[in-house]
């Protein structure tokens, strides 16, 4: 409750700051976080991953199939590798926290038959791929990009 105090001149002042908290206060950078790493996956394993985040963007964006219809090119998985500098040695050197990406392509020739136009699998061709560097969320909710910590503020 507040607590009532008397100044010289008899007027009654109001003082609130002993109040109890009724609820604890949310950490408000962990929703941040967990939607980040719920959209990476970087720890699934890659027969486990849900089809969600970034596993439903390859998904949604592959089969890749030619105009002609002879070759095909399939997402088959996705793995992040460790970064190469932490997080301080990113702020020191001026670079950006991330960890490689690499995707696993599946490339599918076929082989068409002219006269019945029926396929056949002609030659398959398994090869990962660098897709590029992914910025990597700190635990403070930030990225590190060109040395420099910034925050990703939602609207």
């Amino acid at each position: 409750m507040a607590q009532q105090t008397f100044t010289g001149r008899k007027r009654v002042r109001k003082f609130f700051g002993h109040i109890k908290e009724v609820a604890e206060m949310p950490n408000l950078i962990e929703v941040q976080k967990a939607s980040y790493d719920q959209f990476l996956m970087v720890d699934e394993p890659q027969g486990g991953r849900l089809d969600e985040g970034l596993q439903a963007v390859f998904r949604s964006v592959f089969p890749i199939s030619d105009f002609s219809g002879t070759s095909m090119l399939e997402f088959v998985r996705y793995e992040f590798e460790p970064p190469k500098y932490d997080v301080d040695e990113c702020r020191q050197r001026g670079m950006t926290f991330a960890a490689p990406l690499k995707v696993t392509l599946r490339l599918i020739v076929f082989d068409i038959d002219e006269e019945t136009g029926a396929k056949s699998v002609k030659d398959i061709k398994e090869q990962d791929v660098y897709m590029g560097d992914i910025p990597l969320m700190t635990m403070n909710g930030t990225f590190i990009v060109n040395g420099t910590e910034r925050v990703i503020v939602s609207q």
